[in-house]
């Protein structure tokens, strides 16, 4: 079950799980925070395993869709379905037309997996390919 975990953004498990979200580094996460604290339009939610918390999802609702800004799962985690888990409860609470997340060609194939269309978007910073992925909830429903 995803948890709102926005109260407690500035705890280190969350700042963690922003790292493997964005790059890396201390100014990086901190402009995530950041995002959400100025942003109430910005949820977030946490994964939690027992007392672990294993993975977020940072989101907006924008009109029909779910824009997703952030998503991440501890290392030891992954490949267990939590990333699709979260995308999914997100899915349920919100009752979205379509799901939208940009991302890097490592975390393209994970959207792929999911049946979202991924998009390129080329270069968008110096040797990195973006991509913009989408999944279309509505044709989901009508194949039903």
């Amino acid at each position: 079950m995803l948890l709102n975990i926005k109260s407690y953004i500035r705890r280190p498990e969350v700042a963690e799980l922003f790292s493997y979200a964005v790059f890396p580094d201390d100014r990086s996460v901190e402009k995530a925070v950041q995002a959400y604290e100025s942003n109430n339009a910005w949820q977030l939610y946490g994964y939690e395993d027992g007392e672990l918390l294993v993975g977020m999802i940072g989101y907006e609702k924008a009109g029909n869709d779910i824009v997703l800004h952030h998503i991440s799962v501890i290392p030891e985690n992954r490949g267990l379905g939590y990333g699709r888990g979260m995308i999914l409860e997100v899915m349920t609470q919100e009752n979205p037309e379509r799901v939208i997340a940009e991302t890097d060609e490592d975390a393209a194939q994970f959207y792929r997996n999911l049946g979202f269309v991924i998009h390129s978007l080329g270069e968008q910073y110096p040797g990195t390919e973006r991509f913009r992925c989408v999944y279309e909830v509505a044709d989901e429903e009508e194949e039903k």
